[in-house]
């Protein structure tokens, strides 16, 4: 096999004077003198005979050749560091630390035990959970800040597979002027009552992800301040079933009489940041969430249908 040209130091070089905007800027960020990145980038362009750069005015920008190094530079580094990672972690054994993106929707009675039983399995492999709402388990997948995630969209790039189907309830209080109206509600009924919603905790937030345009909007950090906004009467909401069951059954929720989309689902997705250097605890701990869901959902289907069948005897009744 011929070795490469180009070292990964050298790509690393270029890669700095792009994102640090120039090379000086790249210099301090490698703590390295201006004279050697300039002479990395040289290195590159007269032993692949291309330019990566052109000056238009005053400044140098990178050609259509120099855009596709970057791209392709990019990947050989963060292939590299996955690579060191993952020897670091077959010596050392099973994983010092795991990083999991989860998001808030996801069931803590399926989150917690699975922990608590890797915690069994793993008692020195710490776990750090970062709780996140839509683009921001996304960003921690493509940042390198998380190992595994929990999401309900698979970022460009990544694999993932189907690990649960939520269940959305349009509620309110049930005092809220929307349960006073006694027939089944329009999108023009909503409109007219506060919504709550929870922000998104993406950098880059899309506003188009709010699905319905009221009057009035409350956007918090928090579901769980969402929740107990809703159940205050302060608004309606849509939250996942599993969230709101204390307070359905309590009675300070109530579902509400929608005439369309009075319930909603949602799938779920494990995602691993990279399946092919997966350590073995990473890939206990995914074995360990499915296996959690797959029980919990047994179970909640059969109370459901339980549910269901006394209902419908009552009524016949």
């Amino acid at each position: 096999m011929p070795s490469p040209h180009i070292t990964l130091e050298q790509w690393r070089a270029l890669l700095a004077v792009v994102e640090a905007g120039g090379y000086a800027q790249a210099a301090e960020a490698l703590h390295k003198s201006q004279s050697a990145i300039s002479y990395a980038v040289q290195q590159i362009e007269s032993r692949l005979g291309l330019k990566a750069f052109e000056i238009q005015g005053r400044k140098a920008v990178l050609t259509a050749t120099g855009q596709l190094l970057v791209r392709r530079a990019k990947a050989l580094l963060d292939e590299a560091t996955g690579l060191e990672r993952a020897a670091g972690q077959l010596s050392a054994g099973w994983e010092a630390e795991l990083r999991l993106a989860v998001e808030v929707i996801f069931p803590n009675r399926v989150l917690l035990p699975a922990l608590a039983a890797f915690g069994e399995v793993s008692p020195h492999t710490r776990i750090e959970l970062i709780e996140s709402v839509i683009g921001g388990t996304s960003e921690a997948l493509l940042s390198g800040r998380a190992d595994l995630a929990i999401a309900p969209v698979i970022p460009q790039g990544f694999l993932g597979e189907a690990l649960i189907n939520l269940r959305f309830l349009a509620v309110a209080h049930p005092d809220h002027p929307l349960h006073q109206l006694n027939r089944p509600l329009t999108p023009n009924d909503l409109r007219n009552h506060r919504h709550l919603v929870v922000r998104d905790s993406g950098a880059a937030r899309d506003p188009r992800q709010q699905s319905l345009e009221a009057k009035q909007r409350w956007v918090v950090s928090q579901m769980s301040t969402s929740i107990q906004a809703v159940a205050m009467g302060y608004g309606f909401s849509w939250f996942p079933e599993d969230k709101i069951v204390d307070e359905l059954a309590v009675g300070s929720l109530k579902a509400l009489p929608l005439r369309d989309g009075a319930e909603r689902f949602l799938t779920l997705y494990l995602i691993f940041a990279d399946r092919d250097y997966a350590g073995p605890g990473l890939l206990k701990l995914s074995e360990i969430l499915r296996e959690t869901v797959a029980a919990n959902c047994t179970r909640v289907d059969a109370q459901r249908h339980t549910s269901r069948t006394r209902t419908t005897k009552r009524s016949a009744t």
